[in-house]
């Protein structure tokens, strides 16, 4: 994670949030107190919650678990074309 001071980020912060928002990349912003904070973009902070929501969730963690031992074997359930195209079209 690239780090900046805060009166680095204060002067360019235009510049800053846009790199944050093209590059999904958060910056750390140092103070001379010592605490920091982060600056990263709502969709990626979004992303985040939902990835920590489904490694909290231990039913959804077991299911991904199980489902990656029956791809492993070659077993369970193949989609079909639509149903790839559709998937592969998000």
């Amino acid at each position: 994670m690239e780090s900046v001071s805060v009166n680095k980020f204060r002067e360019t912060l235009k510049d800053c949030v846009e790199k944050v928002i093209s590059q999904h990349m958060p910056l750390k912003v140092t103070r001379r107190s010592g605490e920091a904070f982060v600056v990263m973009s709502a969709e990626d902070w979004e992303r985040e919650q939902e990835t920590l929501y489904i490694l909290q969730n231990s039913d959804l963690m077991r299911q991904i678990s199980q489902s990656l031992k029956t791809h492993q074997k070659r077993e369970g359930y193949t989609p079909s074309d639509e149903e790839l195209d559709e998937i592969l079209s998000i």
